[in-house]
């Protein structure tokens, strides 16, 4: 099946073949021709579609190498679309700001290569419940006997992890609240199980 949108921008430019050289010149880092053609689409009433598309490069091709890229571009629409509803002259600034953020931002795909193999390769694959999920906050774990203390020695287990001034001293005192009030409702039950 072929398909024949005929879609043009505004000086006759076909609109798939721009945005294809929207996105990699950005990937490449050529300002220049990013900007040229983030400009065609806007004034082509593209720029909707224009945000859309950088909003997917941010996780395509910038993704983990700059992880609080997609906040920054959100924010540049959000200012974008601002100014456009008040029919102010700035919104022209909040594009060329993100054509240069993404140009020059460092970049890697690992994003969206995980994206494609992870969901083409769901159907085919099986993966068990590894053990560490078994605590107290499921049947299984509670069967297997596991309670407060195993959840605060091996269920809160982070990786990466970057202690912070009284987080030891704020897990053993919650882990001694948690012993304290399992211990109260305890004697509670067993108060109305001996009472007549």
């Amino acid at each position: 099946m072929s398909f024949n949108y005929q879609m043009k921008t505004k000086k006759g430019y076909d609109f798939f073949e721009v945005a294809s050289t929207l996105q990699k010149s950005i990937r490449r880092g050529d300002e220049e021709t990013a900007l040229y053609f983030a400009v065609e689409l806007c004034n082509s009433s593209y720029d909707e579609y224009l945000w859309k598309r950088l909003k997917v490069i941010c996780s395509e091709d910038v993704g983990m190498a700059d992880p609080h890229m997609p906040a920054t571009i959100m924010a540049l629409y959000q200012m974008y679309v601002e100014e456009k509803r008040k029919k102010g002259e700035n919104e022209t600034l909040y594009v060329v700001h993100a054509i240069f953020l993404l140009c020059r931002a460092p970049k890697s795909r690992l994003v969206d290569w995980a994206a494609i193999h992870y969901w083409e390769s769901h159907e085919r694959t099986e993966m068990a419940i590894p053990d560490y999920a078994f605590d107290r906050h499921t049947q299984k774990g509670r069967k297997m006997g596991r309670g407060i203390d195993h959840f605060y020695n091996e269920g809160t287990l982070l990786a990466n992890h970057v202690e912070q001034p009284k987080e030891a001293e704020l897990k053993a005192k919650a882990m001694d609240d948690e012993l304290l009030k399992k211990r109260s409702l305890q004697g509670q039950a067993s108060e109305l199980w001996e009472k007549p």
